[in-house]
């Protein structure tokens, strides 16, 4: 399975010639490769796949797939598993 998540651009910065950021997922910073998103500005929100930003979208959209993670997590520790039906 293949799961994108969007994050927070919290810093931009050039790694060796790459557009790079910190970016915020609820708080847990991650490095991502920005260069498929080349207009990104900090603040901004970009959904991460594999460490690269493939996509920038709106805050109302990032808050809602949010949420939606938030409510699949709590459903499945209430049936005691993780997201992926495995045994906690």
């Amino acid at each position: 399975m293949c799961l994108g998540v969007p994050g927070k651009v919290v810093e931009i910065f050039d790694d060796s010639g790459l557009k790079m950021g910190n970016v915020s997922f609820g708080g847990t910073m991650s490095k991502a490769c920005l260069e498929y998103v080349p207009d990104i500005q900090i603040g901004q929100y970009t959904v991460v796949h594999a460490g690269f930003g493939i996509s920038i979208v709106d805050e109302e959209e990032a808050l809602k797939s949010h949420d939606a993670w938030r409510e699949l997590h709590k459903a499945a520790a209430q049936e005691g598993t993780d997201i992926f039906g495995n045994p906690l």
